[in-house]
């Protein structure tokens, strides 16, 4: 998704959860194929982990099949989707957390993801690492302009803040993105 839904897709998505609040199911599925890939990158982008995108993805779906019915129309589904996606890696974070205290407090002092910790095995996979050092919003708004290819304008209006703002978060970002990478912290 490089930019932002035509009036008329925006129209067939709010008609299609629309339809789907009202129990359809074929509506509810037809929405999910057409957002999946677009839940799967931004889960991808905030998590690092292919298995946490998968599993954010995943409860996506599943949520919005419960969700679908607080959908008004007032924005664009895919702005709505945007928060679900954001709650989603969210909830998965805190689960991590508590996993991993679980786990410290049964003395288990091993790195919870050692399968997955592959080498790094290139410079994009290391910046990608510190973004996701970044306060939310700055990694938000790298997610979705760099990660995702919006405008800032797009960005602004999935993250419900102006465009200068969604500047301002790059222009931070990029800051600290310096700092992070001279001193080897990925």
């Amino acid at each position: 998704m490089t930019a932002l839904m035509t009036d008329e897709q925006h129209d067939s998505d709010a008609r299609l959860a629309s339809r789907a609040a009202a129990g359809e199911r074929v509506c509810l599925e037809r929405l999910v194929e057409r957002h999946y890939d677009f839940v799967f990158r931004i889960a991808w982008r905030l998590t690092g982990h292919r298995a946490d995108a998968e599993d954010v993805a995943q409860d996506v779906c599943a949520r919005l099949g419960r969700a679908i019915r607080g959908y008004r129309g007032g924005a664009a589904f895919s702005t709505w989707l945007y928060a679900i996606v954001l709650n989603a890696v969210r909830d998965r974070a805190r689960q991590t957390a508590r996993e991993a205290v679980r786990r410290e407090a049964y003395g288990k002092h091993q790195l919870m993801d050692q399968d997955e910790a592959d080498p790094v095995e290139d410079s994009a996979d290391a910046l990608w690492d510190a973004v996701r050092l970044l306060p939310p919003k700055q990694c938000q708004a790298v997610t979705l302009v760099y990660g995702e290819e919006m405008s800032h304008a797009s960005a602004a209006m999935l993250m419900g803040c102006t465009e200068t703002t969604v500047s301002w978060h790059i222009h931070e970002a990029k800051k600290r993105l310096k700092t992070i990478v001279s001193a080897g912290e990925v």
